[in-house]
């Protein structure tokens, strides 16, 4: 801009003096590293009418600073996140260590000791630091480095789609690896033979909104209820970073699997993209996610509804079961419709009268018990012991597939 102001010409015009002056600005940068200002000389920089131009300065580190400082602050938000993502305190940060060149400018390094309250270790050169790590990985996994144990981890989360279009996740963003995890699915409908496994990656609650990685089908599951196969699957990540999917039958014991190698390929620009995408729609995306498991909720309820009904068919009452039927005839008109207001309230409804015709009937058969059974009668030892406010009873969790 000097050069521009006082010989009027703009040097970023001409291709051959914009390299040399890139050329220059890098040597000007590596010297301020290591002192307070640097000359910057390129004579016949170009040339007008009048002769050839010269291009003489002296850059300081303060004005060098000053020009890179919005870039410099950039740097301050990776390390923060890093910090948040890996759940840490920067307390327990044992060494920190600079990878790349630039990391050599006193500004930056003065970034790191601000925001990670220590110096940084100065004992390995920023400019091999990459290839003294990837020399000691290689070690590790040829077996011949035994003692150092350097850990990757998962740019982003990774997951299947699940009823409604959600992704359920398995294996979530900043896991290291390698790593294995697996979750049990059942089916969504009665009778249903086959499953397909849509495999994602991304931060956000609806599949449609993340990476698919690929799909793959699992065939041959024996018709049965809904909610009733157990379909276990599994991802499992190795050193390299190859995903490895895998989902079986736990009743047959037939699987399928797919192995996935662009899970890790991602540029940072992509995953900081995908990070700060799912970060500005997070509001928005569990409003759609609550709904869609509000209705998935409902419909599992009317299903189980349905066949309490059916097992209880002869002890409930007609008015009982008639409510019961249009709560459940309401619900699924509400889901279809996608109301979400009256899927909520209907839910409660349905929910209150499963509970209230379940408390009857607990009760029917416990006055029966109590006018068949002498023992039990009020005023003897047995029944002081098994009636006394319910201090025996024995609270129990019944886990539920999905």
């Amino acid at each position: 801009k000097e050069f521009q102001s006082a010989e009027g010409i703009d040097l970023r015009k001409d291709k051959q003096a914009l390299q040399r002056l890139t050329e220059a600005a890098e040597k000007a940068k590596i010297e301020l590293s290591s002192v307070m200002q640097a000359d910057i000389n390129l004579p016949f920089i170009t040339a007008t009418q009048e002769g050839p131009k010269h291009l003489d300065m002296t850059l300081t580190r303060g004005q060098f600073e000053d020009i890179c400082s919005d870039l410099i602050d950039r740097c301050r938000i990776p390390v923060e996140n890093a910090i948040k993502d890996a759940k840490l305190d920067k307390s327990a940060i044992d060494e920190v260590v600079l990878v790349g060149g630039s990391t050599r400018i006193p500004a930056v390094q003065q970034v790191v000791k601000k925001v990670l309250g220590k110096d940084p270790n100065q004992t390995v050169n920023p400019d091999e630091v990459v290839a003294v790590g990837a020399a000691i990985q290689g070690g590790v996994l040829a077996g011949e480095v035994k003692d150092i144990l350097l850990l990757d981890v998962t740019p982003l989360s990774l997951g299947v789609e699940t009823l409604g279009g959600v992704m359920t996740k398995l294996i979530p963003r900043n896991t290291t690896v390698p790593t294995k995890k697996s979750e049990t699915f059942s089916t969504a409908v009665d009778g249903q033979t086959n499953v397909e496994i849509h495999v994602l990656q991304g931060e956000r609650e609806m599949s449609s909104d993340n990476k698919s990685l690929g799909t793959f089908r699992l065939d041959g599951i024996p018709p049965a209820p809904r909610g009733v196969p157990q379909i276990e699957v599994t991802f499992d990540i190795d050193a390299n970073g190859i995903l490895n999917v895998t989902a079986k039958d736990k009743g047959t014991g037939k699987e399928q699997s797919i192995n996935i190698t662009g899970a890790s390929t991602l540029s940072d620009q992509e995953v900081d993209r995908m990070v700060k995408d799912a970060e500005a729609n997070a509001e928005a995306d569990q409003e759609r996610r609550e709904k869609i498991d509000r209705k998935n909720q409902a419909d599992s309820l009317t299903y189980q509804a349905e066949k309490q009904i059916k097992e209880l068919d002869d002890k409930l009452p007609a008015a009982d079961k008639e409510k019961i039927e249009g709560l459940i005839k309401d619900l699924r008109e509400a889901i279809t419709q996608e109301d979400d207001e009256k899927i909520k309230t209907l839910t409660t409804e349905l929910q209150q009268a499963l509970y209230s015709v379940s408390a009857n009937l607990y009760q029917q058969a416990e006055g029966a018990a109590e006018a068949t059974d002498p023992a039990g009668a009020p005023g003897s030892d047995a029944g002081a012991s098994g009636s006394s406010g319910g201090d025996d009873v024995i609270d129990a969790e019944f886990s539920e597939s999905k």
